[in-house]
């Protein structure tokens, strides 16, 4: 007994122990439900938004940000709770010798397990809904491990997120309750979907659906797909009649009739070019850096915090 004791001392050991812990939760306790939950999501998601992702410059940017939602959803759910839930426990053992940054560590690599399971998930979901990937990554030679990247770090981003909120409140209730304020700011605050500018422009940069969508767009090739807007705009005009005729309509059919289609669409697109989704790989990488510095960040306060559980007095 006292040789187990002194063995599971260390820092290293109670990670693996916390571990063991975590994944016989994941399957006796049912927390392997995240993954079908992840799969229904992808799928109605995809399938609504899926058909015009990576075609259109509107399907990239509304998709981009369906796929982001989709990690930031994922991610809240897997740990929103995990910390809360037994915040007894951790503070009894704490107390009994439990290093904080080791339970933070394990619960960093087990909710890692999670996110990859549900990013697998979200890419398989989505070709079998047809979605069409980029022919090429930016990245990598593979673009549906370039953007299984994106959307494994968007997850494991909002991930700790939460597991931080998780470990600062002390009920589930609490937590619960704060989770929806948390997803709208992130989806307010995308910085792509909403038009915003001054002080709300620069809080875009402190989010995690604002780093998610930028990279999706980018490695979507935003700035190169063709704009339909406009072209759908005008054919609701086309039966406009003016002296008799209808000028709008002939205008149309003529496009068609000599192949002008697609140069105007492709001039539409040209014209709503937006320098933030340039196709750049360093667009790519700077966004996954400040998703690491992010999910950094938000670990070191779970830390801080559960340090101080002692002091909880309920």
């Amino acid at each position: 007994m006292e040789g187990n004791r002194v063995r599971h001392r260390g820092r290293f050991s109670q990670v693996f122990i916390c571990l063991g812990k975590f994944f016989r939760m994941f399957i006796f306790q049912n927390d392997w439900k995240v993954l079908p939950m992840a799969a229904i999501i992808a799928g109605l998601v995809s399938f609504v938004v899926g058909a015009n992702l990576f075609k259109t410059q509107e399907g990239t940017l509304i998709g981009s940000f369906a796929l982001a939602c989709i990690c930031i959803w994922n991610g809240f759910f897997n740990s929103i709770q995990v910390i809360c839930r037994e915040r007894a426990i951790v503070k009894r053992e704490h107390r009994s010798g439990l290093h904080i940054s080791s339970y933070i560590l394990a619960h960093m690599i087990y909710q890692a397990f999670l996110c990859l399971c549900q990013t697998v998930i979200t890419i398989v979901v989505c070709n079998m809904t047809r979605v069409t990937f980029p022919a090429k990554g930016l990245i990598l030679p593979w673009p549906m491990i370039d953007i299984g990247i994106t959307i494994f770090l968007t997850t494991y981003c909002a991930d700790i997120m939460a597991l931080m909120v998780s470990a600062i409140v002390h009920t589930t209730t609490t937590a619960m309750t704060v989770m929806p304020f948390m997803l709208i700011f992130q989806l307010v605050f995308s910085g792509g979907f909403f038009q915003l500018d001054g002080i709300a422009l620069k809080i875009t940069d402190y989010t995690v659906a604002k780093w998610g969508l930028t990279a999706l767009c980018t490695q979507g090739n935003y700035n190169g797909l063709p704009m339909v807007t406009l072209w759908n705009a005008v054919a609701r005009l086309q039966n406009l009649e003016v002296m008799g005729s209808k000028p709008i309509s002939e205008f149309m059919r003529l496009a068609q009739d000599n192949g002008l289609k697609d140069q105007i669409l492709e001039w539409s697109g040209r014209q709503n070019q937006n320098p933030v989704y340039a196709y750049d790989p360093v667009n790519v990488l700077n966004s996954w850096m400040y998703l690491l510095l992010f999910t950094l960040a938000y670990a070191v306060i779970a830390v801080i915090f559960l340090e101080f559980i002692d002091r909880d007095k309920r």
